[in-house]
């Protein structure tokens, strides 16, 4: 089921035409990004700007749609589509359904993101070259504010994402998982899309189906990405927590094992518990929850020096939040009764 493209003369795959593919951006609320997103996509060569670009917006009650219009006169191949189901998974299914026919390959892409030039086209290219059925790229997580720095140090570290190959990975390579950057969209409708039952998680549980149907995924760390990730406790929080949930419904819906990296956030948070309740009648005990702040303490010293900058002492505190977060989210999710 895996499209391609027609081999040029000396053997390789042509040129992917720029009417092959579909770029989507789901976004809602993204005022702050949008533009920064869109200008990085634009950059590059000028067959950019004959590819359909849809920002498919949820309802953003923010400037964003008033951006993207601002854009849109000076990248005419630019458009709105409004998703009112609002979520990532909804955004994509319904790109792909009004998808032009021309259209062999989606190519998805992050409003929280800041891309290397041609992105859109070497991912339509790469995907071509490779076979794959869908292609995943590393993402580099970079920050502004302080806060944003803080995560970005620490999450592409093990302590951090717990050292996930999308994060931060160097060698290309076929993987069972990854951050989502192009379809094939043979293989995208045969496997119906993303399940929009989930409100994150959603690209994982689709990899999975994927891989039942035969599907390839392939990881190519040539294609590298810039993410800004959330820049307070409360926002990260609520990522984290969408993460932790979306994790626990997948392994329901297909009966798949954590990796290790996964259930360290949990041993984590239900230590820290046991520690804090157990101290109450043999204070020993406190050496659990203790003993996981020293080790956020420690990490958050160690990125202030590294990065000879205060900012880091905020790693700690975005390690926490991260872990404390999932864990909590995939517990709620794992133990809700079914039906």
């Amino acid at each position: 089921m895996t499209q391609t493209a027609p081999l040029s003369n000396a053997g390789r795959p042509a040129a992917v035409q720029p009417s092959a593919i579909l770029a989507v951006i789901p976004a809602l609320n993204e005022a702050r990004h949008i533009e920064t997103c869109i200008r990085s996509l634009m950059a590059g060569s000028q067959a950019l700007r004959q590819v359909p670009m849809l920002v498919a917006d949820g309802g953003s009650s923010d400037d964003t749609v008033a951006i993207v219009e601002r854009l849109r006169t000076e990248f005419p191949n630019l458009s709105v589509l409004h998703n009112p189901k609002r979520l990532q998974a909804a955004a994509l299914n319904l790109a792909a359904a009004g998808a032009p026919v021309a259209a062999t390959i989606l190519v998805r892409c992050d409003a929280h993101s800041i891309y290397p030039e041609n992105f859109i086209l070497d991912v339509a290219q790469s995907l071509v070259d490779t076979g794959a059925a869908s292609l995943v790229i590393p993402m580099d997580a970079v920050g502004e504010t302080c806060f944003e720095k803080a995560n970005a140090w620490i999450v592409d570290t093990p302590l951090g994402s717990g050292g996930a190959a999308h994060r931060g990975g160097k060698a290309s390579g076929w993987v069972d998982h990854g951050h989502h950057a192009g379809f094939d969209l043979s293989w995208y409708r045969r496997i119906g899309g993303y399940d929009e039952s989930f409100s994150h998680n959603e690209d994982a549980e689709y990899d999975v189906r994927l891989g039942k149907a035969g599907g390839r995924v392939y990881l190519d760390a040539g294609i590298r990405i810039q993410y800004i990730p959330r820049g307070n406790v409360r926002r990260l929080w609520k990522q984290y927590e969408g993460y932790g949930r979306g994790r626990a419904k997948n392994v329901r819906k297909h009966g798949s094992r954590l990796k290790l990296r996964q259930t360290v956030p949990i041993f984590a948070l239900l230590g820290s518990a046991l520690g804090l309740v157990a101290s109450l009648v043999y204070w020993p005990a406190i050496i659990l929850p203790l003993g996981y702040v020293a080790i956020l303490a420690l990490a958050s010293g160690l990125v202030a020096l590294k990065h000879k900058s205060l900012c880091g002492l905020y790693a700690g505190l975005a390690a926490g939040t991260m872990h404390m977060s999932w864990a909590f989210g995939y517990l709620r999710e794992a133990t809700r009764p079914k039906g």
